[in-house]
């Protein structure tokens, strides 16, 4: 069973416009309702896969409800946390040229009792995981230091623990020892504090997060495919992919795979690879199933062409 935490879930409601013209009332031509937060993603792609899932998301108000019967609907079991505010909603007005908009509202500000009841919800499930998925920022209320405690928490009853998010809330849960790190490009170079260029730019901002506290990082470099860097050495992997339709979530998706396939080694890169190749293939934040893997396209190599230019 893989448990996932995202502490700012939101209710996501999309809006296909044949243009986006200020000051204009728009009629959209579709619409479209799903559950949000890069938790909630990687919970949906694990059931997508075929996996069990726990869900653990604070949830209030109307919104909140909504999320949460989203997600039953999907196979997903939900451990709700209930909040006195309301989940946010955020806004998406898709154009036929692929271009998104996206407007993602702040959320609630939490309290320490409620602080205290996600944690304490996450222990409750802690025992029965196989991994423990932390993703997304946090919303108001809670401090950089929440994710740190939440590792701390969840290392003390034996259970392994994936993080992503960035900024000063990554920096300070790198200190309790995560057992594996998933930034994106961009945030790997935030997190060492200079420009990413190439591939063996990556790979030692990788290390340097290492030193830094995380047992592996998982790199997710958008088109220019994924990095696995651990104590078993460096690994890269892509994949042919064909039409991009969205990217929204396709790290989530990456994310999953890696769980689902062990969350170590050479394979478990290969599954994540594949994960994520799929997702960008599908509509909006549709997750892929077995059907959509194409484990074929994948190439994963010890060898790494350190001195490829990253596009992204």
């Amino acid at each position: 069973m893989i448990l996932t935490v995202t502490p700012n879930p939101s209710l996501d409601r999309t809006y296909e416009v044949p243009a986006l013209e200020r000051g204009e009332v728009l009629r959209a031509t579709g619409e479209r309702m799903d559950p949000g937060g890069k938790g909630v993603n990687v919970s949906r792609a694990v059931a997508a896969a075929g996996h069990r899932t726990v869900a653990v998301v604070p949830l209030g108000g109307a919104p909140g409800a909504l999320v949460a019967e989203l997600l039953a609907d999907e196979g997903i079991q939900v451990a709700p946390v209930p909040l006195k505010g309301h989940t946010r909603s955020n806004i998406a007005v898709a154009e036929p040229d692929g271009t998104l908009t996206k407007i993602n509202a702040p959320g609630p500000r939490l309290s320490p009792v409620e602080s205290e009841a996600i944690l304490s919800m996450v222990g409750a499930y802690s025992p029965a995981a196989d991994w423990i998925a932390c993703c997304g920022s946090l919303p108001r209320g809670l401090g950089p230091e929440w994710y740190a405690d939440l590792v701390t928490r969840a290392h003390g009853h034996g259970s392994r623990i994936a993080l992503d998010t960035s900024g000063p809330s990554l920096l300070a849960a790198l200190r309790a020892r995560p057992d594996v790190v998933k930034p994106n490009a961009e945030e790997l170079a935030e997190a060492v504090g200079r420009p990413l260029t190439t591939l063996g730019d990556a790979v030692k901002a990788a290390e340097e997060l290492r030193q830094a506290g995380a047992g592996a990082v998982l790199a997710s470099l958008g088109a220019d495919g994924q990095l696995l860097v651990s104590a078993a050495g460096a690994f890269y992997g892509y994949a042919a992919v064909g039409a991009v339709r969205s990217n929204v979530g396709a790290g989530d998706a990456s994310l999953a795979g890696f769980l689902a396939a062990g969350g170590e080694g050479p394979a478990a890169l290969a599954a994540a690879v594949a994960h994520g190749a799929a997702a960008v293939q599908l509509p909006g934040s549709e997750m892929p199933t077995p059907s959509d893997l194409d484990p074929s396209a994948v190439t994963v190599t010890a060898d790494i062409p350190l001195d490829r230019d990253l596009s992204e």
